[in-house]
Formats: structure tokens, sequence, C-alpha cells
């Protein structure tokens, strides 16, 4: 097999794996977090768990097969592995920043959701 094959296969061996990984992690420990977020409303925090999931994928997926092309030689093993470190590491990278985006985003919601029980509940309160 060609070193640069090898080099491929490699990738996907541990960035599929590694996005699984992540996804599933992340759907199985945000359920909570969504459910608060959405007032307690778990059908509504499943369904949008599921489809940050699906979209999670999506992007992932795509980002590692835009990202497999290699265009240097793979001259030896330690070209393979600094090629390697680059490539997952970034997507590595793209898998966090997506998290932390989506962490924040939810905590947004979050904020806004407490901001109007608050206002309805003084609101109630002065009535």
């Amino acid at each position: 097999m060609e070193p640069k094959t090898l080099t491929y296969l490699v990738y996907l061996l541990i960035t599929l794996p590694l996005t699984i990984w992540v996804a599933r992690t992340l759907s199985r420990n945000g359920r909570v977090f969504l459910v608060d977020v959405f007032g307690g409303n778990a059908q509504i925090a499943d369904a949008v768990n599921q489809l940050l999931v699906v979209g999670f994928y999506l992007i992932n997926v795509g980002y590692i097969c835009l990202w497999l092309r290699i265009t240097e030689a793979i001259t030896g093993a330690t070209v393979a592995i600094e090629t390697l470190a680059a490539k997952i590491g970034l997507v590595m990278l793209v898998l966090g920043a997506m998290h932390l985006f989506n962490v924040f985003l939810f905590h947004k919601l979050r904020e806004k959701r407490l901001a109007e029980n608050e206002r309805k509940e003084l609101y109630a309160g002065a009535h």
C-alpha cells in the first residue's frame, strides 16, 4: 500500500470515530442542558438535540472529507505523522469550536428564557 493511501486510511480511522464519540457525548450529556434551556420541555429538547447531532455530523464529516487530500509527498513515517497531526489537530479544533458555539448559543437562549420568566413573575406580582 502506498504511504499516502495508508495516511488517508489512518486519518479516516481516527477522525470519523472521534467525530462519532464527540457527537454521542454531546448528545447524551447535552440533553439535560437543553431541557433546561427549553423550560423543561423534554420533547422539544430531544428534537433539537437530534437536529444538532445531524447537523454536527454533516458539518464535521464534510470537513473531514474536504480536508482529506494530502498535496505533499509522504516520504516517510515522520512526514506521515506530521501530516496526520496537522490534519487531525484541525479537525479537533473545528469540533471544539462547534461545541463552544453551541454552548454559547444555548447559554444565551437560557438567559433570555430566565429573563422572560422573571419579567412574567414581576408583571404577575404587580397585578
